[in-house]
């Protein structure tokens, strides 16, 4: 099969012919039509998340199921799936309360502990396979489709984790992003009133488009401020954040008001500061949010299949352009997600 491999990390592409996955017990194959191409798998590109090389990077796939291993259940030759990425064990305390990201025997990451999606085919344990529901016509959109598990079912997640209500005010750092972009547009349709916070003066116009009600100005400086200006001096009720830099954090948590809630994903996850008396006086929250569970993305890919909502992808390549599509996103100039289109 045709597959892009890095053989090191901060390394070109190398297209290459390799060996056709062959499943074994407990394993399937799928046909990979796309894959997603965000800021996660450039990370491990450019050498700032480790992964074992060589490798076949990329987890956010649309596939069929071409062939399962003996004492495989549930999945059958000719099925479309995507894929968890996470490793999961599915027999730990976590993963059997389908809380799969506190997996206690985690193998790791599609595309980075084993290969992942940019080939013709993956292979994958069973069960880290998810089906896609009936009526999602994932063959004329299998670029969409595939981001969805990450794209759209992470900044979903971070709703439930932030117990977002209609009505309520909902504040995004790094709303320009891949995901951030998403998340404005879940917290739209939660009903939120939304503001987006970027750095990035030509993402605004998208960022508003995607739902953002305001968007604040980040390289002005005073975030807080600016927040606390647009909230009559009230504050956020949830503070997003997917930058999650000391600046950022602070200046989330700065900005919430009674009961708020500030969430933190991704980034750069650095420690911050935080005043323990407004934690107390307001009964603040402060939260993490890792990943999804397997229960989310199928709740977030039946939100897609009724049409309620729908990624925003807005570069779809053929996988011999994966090096010029994976400079733009290094650089920032994707708007949304990206995707190539493998079959």
């Amino acid at each position: 099969m045709k597959a892009m491999v890095l053989k090191g990390p901060n390394t070109a592409f190398e297209l290459r012919e390799v060996p056709d996955p062959v499943a074994g017990p407990g394993e399937a194959v799928a046909r990979v039509l796309a894959c997603g191409s965000g800021l996660t798998i450039q990370h491990i590109k450019a050498g700032r998340i480790s992964a074992g090389f060589p490798r076949i990077i990329g987890h956010e796939i649309t596939g069929e199921i071409v062939s399962i291993g003996a004492g495989v259940r549930g999945l059958a030759a000719g099925d479309g799936v995507t894929a968890y990425y996470y490793l999961n064990c599915g027999h730990c305390r976590w993963c059997l309360s389908c809380l799969e990201p506190l997996c206690a025997n985690s193998g790791g990451n599609v595309g980075r502990n084993c290969d992942g999606g940019y080939a013709e085919y993956i292979k994958l344990p069973a069960h880290i396979f998810i089906r896609l529901p009936e009526g999602l016509d994932y063959r004329a959109h299998p670029a969409e489709i595939g981001v969805v598990t990450d794209a759209l079912a992470t900044p979903y997640k971070v709703l439930k984790r932030a117990r977002v209500r209609a009505g309520e005010t909902v504040a995004v750092f790094g709303a320009g992003g891949g995901v951030g972009i998403h998340q404005l547009m879940l917290a739209k349709w939660a009903r939120a009133r939304v503001i987006a916070v970027e750095v990035a003066a030509h993402k605004f116009d998208a960022c508003s488009k995607a739902g953002a009600d305001e968007v604040v100005d980040a390289s002005r400086g005073n975030v807080t401020q600016a927040l606390l200006d647009l909230t009559r001096g009230k504050g956020v009720d949830v503070a997003v954040d997917y930058v999650s830099s000391t600046s950022t954090l602070e200046a989330g948590a700065g900005a919430l008001g009674h009961r708020g809630r500030l969430v933190t994903l991704g980034g750069a996850g650095q420690p911050f500061k935080v005043s323990a008396l407004d934690m107390l006086l307001k009964e603040q929250d402060l939260l993490g949010s890792r990943y999804v569970t397997r229960s989310e993305i199928l709740e977030t890919l039946d939100l897609v299949a009724r049409g309620e909502i729908w990624p925003l992808v807005s570069e779809i390549r053929p996988l011999m352009e994966a090096e010029a599509l994976h400079e733009r996103v290094e650089r920032g100039q994707v708007t949304g997600r990206a995707a190539l289109l493998i079959k």
